[in-house]
């Protein structure tokens, strides 16, 4: 990835007590040292290999109005970033489990398209050793397990006022949403649901196969070609795109996967981002509760697995030999 770095500038906040956030705000950008290259495109890397969820400016945002007269020239970059730094520290002072960090501002170019990313980065301590031997603390930034991150295409906010999407963020995964307090700060709404979108792609799918009665072998192949383009889009970082995907499935004379969408009510967008998890339905089945984890490949159903949907029960032809070994031993048998 090669980026344009047209601003950026880092500031920091302090945790000081459950209410207490200091500020230490820079009062300069930073210059486009290959260091500084090297930071937003390491953010960059670890942000697109995460799931994000699509959102949009709420009509009340007091983030979105100061980046309007950040692009109208009413105010500078460096300024925009001081005041918005001071909104985030009011933001997180709100809640005790939130820790502060370094806050990153960047306003770069990307194959035409213009961005702007915020992170808030932790630090890290760990030991240098120097040309004599000598071991000392060092601190870097904890780019890897970075969770606080946004990014606004600028590109289609200004173009596209109905889109849902030109706002990504990273989910939190505990307690209260890490995310939520972020989202609060920026003013900002969920928008496209893309992993609603792809769990429907799915659905589609398979309601597609059962309309032209395809065999099981069929159905298999039009899954694993449905998943093979799936995640050839998810490694070149690009979409989903249903008339690209349509081609990966077979047709008829009276039906194609395009028609049989489009007379359906699934509510698919002409494209969308992919959602790994998701999309793993398509290859396994899976499901964990009261104790109870089962996952295995797809094309077993109705060969090695069998279920009667009336006693609602999974017969499994062929136990995995080190579950077996399990059994076994617990059972005290040997056979």
């Amino acid at each position: 990835m090669s980026v344009q770095i047209e601003n950026i500038v880092l500031h920091k906040l302090i945790r000081k007590s459950d209410t207490e956030i200091e500020l230490q705000l820079r009062d300069s950008l930073l210059g486009n040292e290959q260091a500084v290259a090297n930071l937003i495109e390491d953010i960059n890397r670890i942000y697109n290999n995460k799931s994000k969820a699509y959102g949009l400016f709420s009509s009340e945002s007091l983030f979105e109005q100061s980046l309007k007269e950040l692009r109208l020239g009413n105010q500078d970059f460096l300024n925009f970033s001081q005041e918005s730094t001071k909104q985030l520290r009011n933001e997180l002072a709100k809640y005790p489990f939130a820790e502060g960090g370094t806050v990153v501002f960047c306003h770069y170019r990307y194959l035409a398209v213009e961005y702007l990313i915020i992170a808030v980065l932790n630090s890290c301590l760990s030991m240098l050793v120097n040309e004599e031997l000598n071991i000392s603390e060092t601190q870097y930034l904890d780019i890897d397990h970075a969770d606080i991150i946004a990014r606004i295409d600028i590109t289609e906010w200004e173009t596209s006022a109905e889109s849902k999407r030109y706002l990504t963020f990273l989910k939190g995964r505990v307690g209260r949403k890490v995310s939520d307090f972020f989202m609060d700060y920026l003013g900002a709404s969920e928008g496209l649901d893309a992993k609603a979108q792809n769990k429907t792609l799915v659905k589609a799918v398979d309601d597609y196969c059962q309309e032209m009665q395809f065999d099981k072998q069929d159905k298999t192949s039009a899954r694993e070609n449905v998943y093979n383009y799936c995640q050839a889009q998810l490694q070149a970082g690009e979409e989903i795109e249903l008339k690209n995907l349509a081609n990966e499935l077979p047709t008829s004379d009276e039906n194609n996967f395009m028609e049989f969408v489009k007379n359906s009510e699934y509510d698919l967008e002409d494209t969308f981002p992919v959602d790994r998890s998701a999309l793993r339905q398509l290859k396994k089945f899976s499901g964990s509760g009261g104790g109870l984890t089962i996952s295995f490949n797809s094309d077993l159903l109705g060969e090695r697995i069998k279920w009667d949907p009336q006693t609602d029960s999974l017969v499994i032809k062929g136990v995995p030999p080190n579950l077996r070994d399990q059994l076994q031993r617990n059972s005290g048998s040997n056979e």
